[in-house]
């Protein structure tokens, strides 16, 4: 099984999950355009998809969606809540394609169970993601307010995961965000700091996951070497060695990051 980013930022979201035979596609905040040329950088031009998945409604994550489902006849998977905030958004989209799961009840998309779990983030119901097949699995957990004994449980056993690192506080309080926007982000249901991913990855790296991607770090207040060194830094104070012990990567903001196979 595969994990690759198309793009991952605060400006854009798009995650590639796939087996040799099934391709899922997780959010896409991104323009049609650069969905397609992403998929087809790494072999799975629109046409080779099965589905896209929704985390949660917001732009970042929906914008180039209903393009993609209408040029490639492909359903859209979103529990109810998401839906209802969503679907205006999206445009026409055939009844047929419109997929709503339960909950957080496991399905399957071709030989992928499809595990979502509940996360915290100022959305109507949003999850992150767990797949898992042939005994391999995989996750993207990103928009986390706070870290969780429940996120840990959900992503336990994955050998990849794409991991939110969103911001750095020193940046994000010198920067031009309003206030309340600041707060929005550093709160119980904003996003994740580096500090925060950092700690993260030191716990699931113990639990066994060698594999890590950070994702959706923010334009403004964040940088990628910056999140990877702090992140690389928690791991040293706690006795582990990245590329010797894990493998770390950041996902860019406007290009395919590096493939994680399990």
């Amino acid at each position: 099984m595969k994990l690759c980013s198309l793009r991952s930022g605060s400006t854009g979201n798009a995650v590639l999950v796939s087996t040799e035979t099934t391709h899922i596609l997780i959010d896409c905040g991104i323009s049609g355009k650069a969905a397609e040329s992403g998929l087809c950088e790494l072999g799975c031009c629109g046409d080779r998809l099965d589905a896209i998945l929704i985390t949660h409604e917001h732009s970042d994550h929906i914008g180039g969606v209903g393009v993609l489902s209408r040029r490639y006849n492909l359903p859209i998977y979103a529990n109810q809540k998401t839906w209802d905030a969503m679907e205006g958004a999206l445009g026409k989209i055939k009844p047929e394609h419109k997929r709503i799961f339960a909950a957080c009840d496991p399905f399957f998309i071709g030989d992928i169970a499809v595990h979502p779990f509940p996360i915290p983030h100022d959305a109507a119901d949003p999850v992150g993601y767990s797949f898992v097949s042939d005994g391999k699995k995989v996750s993207v957990a990103t928009d986390i307010g706070i870290l969780e004994e429940s996120l840990f449980r959900a992503v336990k056993g994955s050998g990849a995961i794409l991991l939110e690192a969103n911001h750095d506080p020193n940046l994000l309080d010198i920067g031009s965000y309003p206030l309340p926007l600041k707060q929005r982000i550093r709160g119980e249901k904003g996003h994740l700091s580096n500090e925060d991913a950092g700690h993260a990855v030191k716990f699931l790296a113990k639990m066994g996951t060698s594999q890590f991607l950070l994702g959706h770090l923010s334009h403004e207040n964040n940088y990628p070497l910056l999140a990877q060194q702090t992140v690389v830094n928690i791991l040293k104070e706690a006795g582990l060695e990245p590329d010797k012990d894990l493998s770390l990567s950041v996902a860019p903001r406007d290009s395919v990051s590096c493939i994680l196979t399990v």
